[in-house]
């Protein structure tokens, strides 16, 4: 009886989960995009490297920018954790991107390798870090003021700071970038960037879609890292010198170089949350001679809560 009773029970849910998914429309499949194929890797994304460039008789003539109301910082401090990996894997949508899938090498080929740098947009704010990047270019010997001669593109954008509570933040960064009528879903352009996402998730969210773009950032994690196709820069403060310096003592076939540091670091600890444990042994290398790893306790407003036991002498050789 009780047998009976089970599969009488089992028999009226499977019913009812039928009924459900007749009535609701079944389970939505995903549209097929006609611009998909590089987001499968493989056979597809190498038939899309070789789609036709776009040309602009006049291109810069048309920036008309439209923006939108999903990257403002009101928006994002109501957004949950699972709309945020959303976020972060829609920043990475390209992560099959590899040189001959992602870039089209036939516009080095024409030209040479030459970098197009966007005009700044009025009213725009820059900080000096990315003028220094933009100026460092501008006056190299690839650079090129003529975007159809251009194999690399750079935004004038300011994309370095991308912490939504830092004051060089760049509201609406999604709706400016992708108004850009050469962007062409990021095709042969190149996105700097040192900070991604908000203490203390510091999670690898841009606030946009870099797409097919190559991506140069600091603490790019190795999940995300796209193998010869992104580039992994370290982390400059903004005094950083653009020029300058004493020549490197670096020569042929010299292992070790003849330099009296090996190794240098100076910067938070983190005393919780991700980056702490890492942080937080690195006085186990330190001898201060030729390997220097400085750190602070002095990171938010709570520092002093977590405070350990060698706060005091870290604070004090850090300053």
């Amino acid at each position: 009886m009780k047998a009976k009773k089970r599969y009488l029970f089992l028999l009226s849910a499977g019913a009812c989960l039928v009924l459900l998914f007749y009535f609701g429309g079944g389970v939505p499949l995903p549209k097929a995009s006609r611009g998909g194929g590089h987001e499968r890797g493989g056979r597809e994304g190498k038939r899309e490297g070789h789609q036709p460039w776009p040309h602009f008789s006049d291109p810069l003539q048309g920036f008309v920018p439209s923006w939108d109301h999903t990257d403002t910082e009101e928006y994002n401090l109501h957004v949950s954790p699972r709309q945020k990996r959303d976020v972060t894997a829609g920043v990475f949508r390209g992560r099959g991107c590899r040189m001959d899938t992602c870039f089209d090498s036939s516009l080095c080929r024409k030209h040479g390798l030459r970098v197009y740098v966007y005009p700044l947009v009025k009213g725009e704010k820059i900080s000096e870090s990315y003028q220094n990047i933009l100026s460092t270019i501008e006056g190299s010997r690839f650079y090129t003021s003529d975007p159809a001669q251009a194999c690399l593109f750079v935004l004038s954008l300011d994309t370095l700071d991308r912490d939504q509570l830092s004051p060089q933040y760049v509201h609406n960064l999604k709706a400016k970038v992708t108004s850009l009528p050469l962007w062409n879903d990021g095709r042969n352009h190149l996105i700097f960037n040192l900070y991604s996402g908000t203490w203390p998730d510091y999670t690898e969210d841009l606030g946009f879609d870099i797409g097919q773009a190559m991506l140069a950032k600091a603490s790019l994690s190795a999940d995300n890292f796209r193998p010869r196709f992104d580039v992994s820069i370290p982390l400059f403060s903004k005094d950083h010198p653009r020029a300058g310096g004493e020549r490197g003592a670096l020569r042929y076939n010299t292992v070790p170089p003849y330099r009296k540091y090996m190794l240098v670091f100076k910067g938070k600890r983190y005393l919780t949350g991700i980056g702490s444990d890492t942080r937080n042994a690195l006085y186990h290398v330190h001898n201060a001679e030729d390997v220097v790893l400085l750190t602070t306790c002095k990171h938010g407003k709570d520092w002093q809560r977590h405070k350990d036991a060698r706060c005091d002498r870290d604070n004090a050789e850090y300053d």
